[in-house]
């Protein structure tokens, strides 16, 4: 049941985009990306912008 507080929990009006992540959905995922590849041109982009 949506109560006020679970509404205010799971708002996702202060993203810019729908797409974008919470702090705490990143966390969950940011382990799972991939390292950067050690030869080739530096990344200009975080994975978290990608």
């Amino acid at each position: 049941m949506w109560t006020p507080t679970t509404r205010r929990q799971h708002s996702r009006s202060r993203l810019r985009y729908e797409t974008d992540l919470t702090d705490a959905e990143w966390a969950v995922i940011a382990p799972l990306m991939p390292e950067p590849a050690s030869c080739g041109r530096p990344a200009i982009w975080t994975m978290r912008e990608i």
